[in-house]
């Protein structure tokens, strides 16, 4: 059965320093996201390709809510002009409104942060934790060594195929969406079983 998305959680760099091109990216998934009638979940952070996505998204009209640790609005990183904003008590409750508010989960370039995020989506999902179809959109070669790895997790027997496949990868915005509409899931049978 195809997933219907009211809102996508995105996570993302919080850096100001990167390539031109991974700000271009934000800039089309969050118009995207805007056009298709989707609202962002986010980080709640005015820095980086968080907040590009963010302005994206508010540009097209489109419904914005961030989900902030207190810490780091006290440091004034927060994004004043979303939809909505969550101030909450640290990194964990962060990331469980996060996911509660989103429907699935496309992960753009980012660092320690964002793939903390990416992989505890993953494990959730194949721990049958959710059931919210999970993206990574390629963006030049930035994730090529993150897609070897995983492939050679597969061949060294630590990850499933069945679970390699819970990551939906996509260099078009557009594709992934429609890719992340289309799959399906899989369940727990057999999760302990080697792989």
């Amino acid at each position: 059965m195809p997933h219907t998305f009211r809102r996508i959680c995105v996570y993302c760099g919080s850096s100001n320093h990167v390539d031109p091109v991974y700000f271009e990216a934000a800039r089309t998934v969050g118009h995207l996201l805007a056009d298709r009638g989707i609202g962002l979940v986010y980080g709640g952070g005015h820095v980086g390709l968080m907040g590009t996505i963010a302005d994206a998204v508010l540009e097209r009209g489109g419904e914005v809510i961030g989900v902030i640790p207190r810490k780091l609005q006290d440091l004034e990183l927060a994004h004043t002009g979303c939809t909505e904003l969550y101030v909450v008590d640290g990194m964990q409750p962060r990331k469980l409104i996060m996911s509660q508010l989103a429907d699935g989960f496309i992960t753009l370039p980012g660092g320690y942060g964002t793939l903390e995020e990416l992989f505890e989506t993953i494990t959730g999902a194949q721990l049958n934790d959710h059931h919210k179809p999970v993206g990574l959109l390629t963006v030049g070669d930035y994730w090529d060594p993150l897609l070897a790895w995983l492939d050679g997790a597969v061949a060294a027997r630590f990850v499933r195929p069945m679970h390699r496949d819970l990551l939906i990868a996509d260099s078009s915005p557009e594709a992934l969406l429609e890719r992340m509409a289309a799959h399906t899931v899989p369940g727990l049978d057999g999760w302990i079983a080697d792989p």
